[in-house]
């Protein structure tokens, strides 16, 4: 152990044989006594920002941190004529359960993961690099109207309900029906462009979208028309900033178009790349709820059942699950924190491989 003395801290006088603060640290003596008023005078110097911060701050503080305390739901006893902190505990019985303990929940939990898991994946696959092509193809139109009027296009279905999208998948992918004495109902455009390019007709009747072999792959081109376009607007800020001497410099030395964005544009974006690459992993397993929600049924419930309807399903009582509520809490929490791993190792990696992380 290092022994500390006076010296370590103090200027020793040996004419007096008497020790000083040294005046460096008595600046920074001076700076921390008023730090706070400091803050106090930048708060009330820009104090219209910070009002329009409150409002941000009491929706995560109303619908993020508060709803925390339930989460203690999932190691007590469920009980709806009990309040939360007076129910008994019963440690981790429902992620037991959860995990394989129980024969009827575990399977269930499980297939939905995988499902979740897949569906995430692909969407990961090919709805991030989709937004990076976007904004490099935007960057290389050089009519600002034309861009404008592109950009605009695919912004729009950002912009569009989850209930319009999902309608408009529906009404695309949906099979020819015939009623007895009703109103007939014309297959979908895509259901017969598919029918003409050879897909399977009793798939096309039942409808491409009630089935297992084309759920996903509907799910994810739907995702990607409605976010891409959206998500681009990051990446093209980014590339827009990049400095046109770089431009210049890799044309001297001979870059055609395909050599510059490969050495000159993906290099200087790469830390706003590695960052929300890293983002979109967070969000892995969070697969939109609402859209999966109306988009499934009884033909595609096998790989489109996920943990969020699954944990949805056994909170309202359907499948009569016994402390349904609960293991509905236990699954959300164990998926998130398998996504809360996933940011810390992709982040980890993130911050060997390169310079470049999120914290």
């Amino acid at each position: 152990m290092v022994k500390l003395k006076y010296d370590d801290f103090l200027d020793y006088d040996e004419s007096s044989g008497t020790y000083s603060i040294p005046q460096e640290q008595k600046v920074r003596d001076e700076v921390e006594k008023n730090r706070w008023k400091e803050i106090g005078r930048t708060v009330l110097a820009d104090w219209r920002l910070y009002l329009m911060l409150v409002p941000m701050v009491l929706v995560f503080l109303l619908w993020k941190y508060m709803p925390m305390y339930e989460l203690i739901g999932c190691f007590k006893n469920p009980s709806s004529a009990t309040e939360v902190e007076d129910q008994l505990w019963v440690g981790t019985r429902f992620f037991e359960q959860l995990l394989g303990a129980d024969k009827n929940i575990s399977p269930q939990f499980w297939n939905a993961f995988r499902n979740t898991f897949i569906t995430a994946f692909y969407g990961l696959l090919f709805g991030f690099p989709t937004p990076i092509i976007l904004a490099l193809f935007f960057n290389e139109v050089r009519s600002n109207i034309t861009r404008s009027i592109l950009q605009v296009c695919v912004y729009l279905p950002k912009f569009l309900s989850t209930v319009i999208v999902t309608t408009l998948a529906i009404m695309l992918f949906r099979p020819e029906t015939i009623v007895t004495g009703g109103t007939d109902q014309a297959a979908g455009l895509m259901s017969r462009l598919f029918e003409l390019l050879g897909a399977d007709p009793a798939l096309v009747t039942k409808g491409l979208i009630n089935t297992t072999q084309y759920y996903r792959t509907i799910y994810v081109i739907t995702d990607l028309w409605e976010h891409a376009g959206y998500d681009s607007i990051v990446f093209f800020a980014a590339v827009i900033a990049v400095s046109p001497t770089s431009y210049e410099a890799a044309q001297i030395d001979g870059a055609g178009k395909m050599a510059q964005m490969r050495y000159v544009v993906l290099p200087s974006i790469l830390s706003t790349v590695v960052i929300m690459l890293i983002m979109k992993i967070g969000s892995l397993l969070s697969v939109g709820y609402e859209k999966i929600y109306l988009l499934r049924s009884s033909g595609n419930y096998e790989v489109a059942e996920v943990v969020s309807t699954l944990s949805n399903s056994w909170s309202s009582g359907a499948g009569a699950i016994t402390n349904g509520r609960a293991l509905g809490m236990a699954a959300e929490m164990l998926n998130n924190l398998i996504g809360m791993i996933l940011v810390i190792g992709a982040n980890k990696i993130a911050r060997s491989a390169s310079d470049v992380s999120l914290y």
